[in-house]
């Protein structure tokens, strides 16, 4: 590989969005190295490191390449045995990290040994279904008991390298996604459907637009992009495969592609990428059903400014007050702020997840079904309110 590839690569790898990475959280008590495990397995000082227990007070993150991984979010916790109130709040945070953990390395002192913090964490994770490895840190110091997991030093380095190893053979496991690639063929062509107007950001594209044309091009697909106002003159220059648009304007498109044409969006093709597809079209019946003074949380995994048209704030619910002709209650989160319990509403609309890995994704879906409460997808709710959910879901199925 030339210098010039090398650069190239990198830039790559370092763009990888942070849904498309193998996330690895690190857990186990104060002062069990972890903060110095991940500064030896990155060869970088990413984390503070002290003799000083409770030094790392939040989940702490960073997206990079490991090799021989490839890009991945690695996260330092605060200590399972943290004490008193922050550190009851401290030991939420991790547990929050665990649920969107691709791969837990559950770390115990080597000169400590198991505790119950550390067993009661690995039935946790089993009961997930989240691989995990064993690591018995500062094995220069003294050496563990049980040989039922990897002997590593932060300090010395010992071990590091049959850690990566280990963890890079997890992520080998890994079932392999496809977001648009398995339902074209080499030389189709496939109609993109781009509106601009004051809610798209300036001068890029948004990250589903942006996957969706990078799996077209690696299917060896030709990918048409036009904005809404041109899809007519698209559709008479080409014969599409498949036509996919921004959910935004799901009813426009609809009435323009012609219904022998597959029709699709990009948050839909994003629920079927992440696993919920199923779950999403059942929930979005209850929109059928809301009465006013209903509850409907509106929630989406990223965080940016809102502008005038916003989808989740403001156009979402205009769309809903129309279908049902009544006046919901509307609540609003964003990031990292989604309820562990959200029983006190009568649906969950959810954004396409473009920026979550699936398992925090499926995480949701899973809060809301042990609620009681359906969830559904911005996509798929927009389709079916314009009566369209029959068409759009058909090339998903």
């Amino acid at each position: 590989m030339h210098c010039k590839d090398t650069v190239i690569y990198m830039a790559e790898l370092n763009s990888t969005p942070s849904g498309e990475r193998i996330h690895i959280g690190i857990f186990g008590r104060r002062n069990a190295g972890k903060s110095a495990l991940i500064n030896a397995l990155t060869s970088q000082k990413l984390a503070i490191v002290s003799d000083v227990a409770g030094t790392t007070t939040d989940p702490v993150s960073k997206a990079m390449e490991l090799l021989p991984l490839g890009p991945v979010v690695i996260t330092d916790t605060p200590g399972l045995d943290d004490v008193g109130e922050l550190g009851t709040m401290r030991v939420e945070k991790t547990m929050q990290a665990l649920a969107k953990t691709d791969i837990a390395v559950i770390v115990a002192d080597a000169s400590r040994g198991m505790s119950e913090h550390e067993t009661a964490l690995i039935a946790d994770v089993k009961s997930r279904g989240v691989p995990y490895v064993l690591v018995y840190n500062k094995c220069d110091i003294a050496k563990p008991t049980a040989e039922d997991g990897i002997c590593v030093s932060a300090a010395t380095g010992e071990g590091i390298d049959a850690l990566k190893e280990k963890l890079a053979a997890f992520a080998a496991k890994e079932p392999e996604r496809q977001l648009i690639s398995d339902l074209v063929e080499r030389g189709d062509t496939v109609i993109l459907v781009v509106p601009i107007d004051a809610s798209a950001p300036k001068g890029r594209l948004i990250l589903p637009q942006q996957q969706v044309i990078r799996d077209l091009l690696e299917a060896g697909a030709i990918p048409m992009v036009c904005r809404d106002c041109e899809v007519e003159l698209a559709l008479s220059k080409v014969s599409p495969k498949m036509v996919v648009t921004d959910s935004q304007v799901f009813g426009t498109v609809s009435k323009i592609v012609p219904p022998e044409i597959p029709l699709t969006s990009f948050s839909m093709l994003m629920a079927r990428y992440k696993g919920n597809f199923a779950e999403a079209v059942s929930g979005a019946a209850t929109l059928d059903t809301i009465k006013t003074g209903d509850k409907i949380l509106i929630s989406e995994g990223c965080t940016h400014h809102r502008q005038c048209e916003d989808i989740g704030t403001v156009k979402l619910p205009m769309w809903i007050r129309k279908h049902t002709g009544v006046e919901p209650e509307f609540a609003f989160t964003s990031g990292t702020e989604f309820p562990t319990d959200v029983s006190e509403y009568k649906l969950v609309i959810h954004c396409g997840g473009c920026t979550l890995n699936p398992r925090e994704i499926q995480r949701r879906y899973r809060v809301a079904k042990e609620s009681g409460v359906p969830m559904t997808n911005y996509g798929v709710a927009i389709a079916h309110m314009h009566g369209i959910l029959s068409r759009a879901s058909k090339p998903l199925l």
